[in-house]
């Protein structure tokens, strides 16, 4: 039983620290958050432990456990990494892939546009799509020891991705990115696979840093 409310309370906090519900520098204190989630003190220490080794909360001098920050360096550090396994992914992609699933996943990209039109400020639709993507490619891999990296790293450009969710003009060109990138794996083509996925992540750098540059700037302004 109390496993099972340790694993509730993992999963919540962590939904809570990816979708910025806890931001960035939040203190997390036992009793506050055992409170919220109505379980006991035991289970939510062993969530944070839990998110401790995944990186999203740590230590803070004089504060205790917080939410780990989101930093220009933390970002391209992320990104550095994230081309190199998301370069290799779809180059085996390409080249063990189901086929028919990869057609199934370019029509719906096909029609990414109407999910991002469909008036939902999050795009839950079009990040279910996006997500069924990365489960595809990672299958296709046949490479447990890459998916398992990969799939450590995930939360953190979920973090990330928060940064410039509402820009709608951007989602609909990463949309379009995504659909050349299938269209390769399709076609059983492992070098331009890995190449429309090196252009999709070298934009969405430059996306990302610069909405984190418009906020920064908006929160000086403020102060």
């Amino acid at each position: 039983m109390a496993t099972k409310a340790s694993d509730r309370a993992y999963a919540t906090l962590r939904e809570d620290i990816m979708e910025w519900r806890l931001a960035p520098g939040t203190v997390l204190q036992e009793v506050e958050q055992s409170e919220r989630l109505g379980v006991s003190r035991t289970p939510v220490r062993e969530a944070l432990a839990r998110l401790g080794a995944d990186g999203l909360v740590a230590t803070q001098r004089g504060r205790g456990l917080v939410v780990t920050t989101v930093s220009v360096e933390s970002v391209t550090q992320l990104f550095d990494l994230r081309r190199v396994l998301e370069q290799e992914s779809a180059r085996l992609a390409a080249r063990n892939r189901d086929r028919d699933v990869f057609v199934g996943l370019r029509d719906e990209f096909l029609h990414a546009a109407e999910l991002l039109g469909d008036g939902d400020p999050a795009h839950e639709r079009y990040y279910d799509l996006v997500a069924r993507f990365d489960l595809a490619v990672d299958h296709a891999t046949g490479n447990p020891y890459l998916v398992s990296t990969l799939r450590n790293l995930r939360p953190h450009l979920v973090r990330i991705r928060r940064v410039s969710r509402d820009d709608l003009e951007r989602l609909r060109t990463a949309a379009e990115e995504h659909l050349l990138i299938v269209e390769a794996i399709v076609d059983g083509d492992a070098e331009l696979a890995a190449s429309a996925t090196q252009v999709h992540l070298h934009r969405s750098l430059h996306s990302v840093l610069a909405s984190a540059e418009r906020l920064t700037s908006v929160r000086e302004e403020e102060q």
